[in-house]
């Protein structure tokens, strides 16, 4: 079912949509302006988490699969944490 999973590229080699474009990807849903970017490994997937302040001092997480672009989550940061 998941043939050679254990000799599998590194997550780098796998990583199909460059920072450029998943911060693009981000801002066609979420306008603004980006005020940070991470990549982070998550349950082995490799996401990019793209911070995004709106015109309304709202601060968004955009969560984008680095493999094919396709958002995962979009959440607004709470100041609490």
């Amino acid at each position: 079912m998941y043939g050679n999973y254990y000799h599998a590229p590194g997550p780098m080699t796998r990583q199909r949509v460059s920072m450029q474009q998943a911060q693009e990807i981000a801002l066609a849903r979420v306008p603004g302006r980006i005020v940070h970017v991470d990549m982070e490994l998550e349950h082995g997937v490799l996401v990019y988490e793209v911070f995004i302040l709106t015109s309304e001092n709202r601060l968004f997480e955009v969560e984008v699969l680095a493999k094919s672009g396709r958002i995962l989550k979009i959440e607004e940061e709470d100041d609490e944490d």
